[in-house]
């Protein structure tokens, strides 16, 4: 059976709307339902993008800092398609234990930095008007200079407006994701819109 991909019909056709379909089925094999609801704009979706890349590219955080920080975020926000896309993520960089941790809370085997961030990430998420200097020189003792917290804390914000409308419209996790994400990453996500069974 079908699963519909979010509460809004498809885009109508057009170049854009093509082109972006074609980096999905390029890059993953599949249209994915985020890029069906972005794709009502995909316009924003490309300027959105390249903020957050233009982000990233003048950033000394590392690959599994980010990934850290994303999965967490995402946990945190009760985001299941960014959990599992970015646990999937984690757990390539580190492994599924990892992973799952960092998504149920546990924090195992980060570093010192990690650690931090992953912390911060789950405060601001919660509630960003709690946090005082003392948070923020948490960050420092773990070796964060204010530089790479304000980038971490802008990629999160970020990352919120993107989970945000994904789960306003409805976009419900991609069979493929959830067949692709390690079991015990998939396990941890009992939160969010229900991705499909995964074998």
């Amino acid at each position: 059976m079908m699963t519909q991909a979010s509460f809004l019909a498809d885009p109508p056709p057009s170049s854009p709307v093509t082109a972006a379909y074609a980096d999905d089925l390029g890059s993953d094999g599949y249209i994915s339902n985020l890029t069906r609801v972005w794709c009502w704009r995909p316009d924003v979706m490309t300027l959105f993008q390249a903020v957050r890349s233009g982000l990233l590219a003048e950033s000394s955080l590392s690959t599994r800092e980010v990934a850290v920080m994303t999965t967490a975020a995402a946990a945190a926000r009760g985001d299941a398609y960014c959990s599992l896309a970015w646990g999937r993520r984690l757990a390539e960089l580190a492994d599924e234990g990892v992973a799952s941790s960092v998504i149920d809370g546990t924090d195992a085997d980060l570093s010192d930095r990690e650690a931090a961030l992953s912390r911060w990430c789950r405060q601001v998420v919660r509630d960003p008007n709690v946090t005082t200097d003392g948070d923020v020189d948490l960050l420092r003792q773990a070796g964060l200079s204010d530089r790479e917290i304000f980038e971490a804390t802008a990629w999160i914000a970020f990352r919120l407006a993107f989970s945000t409308l994904n789960a306003a419209l409805g976009a419900v996790p991609d069979r493929q994701l959830a067949e692709l994400t390690p079991p015990r990453v998939r396990a941890a996500v009992t939160f969010g819109r229900s991705a499909p069974s995964a074998p």
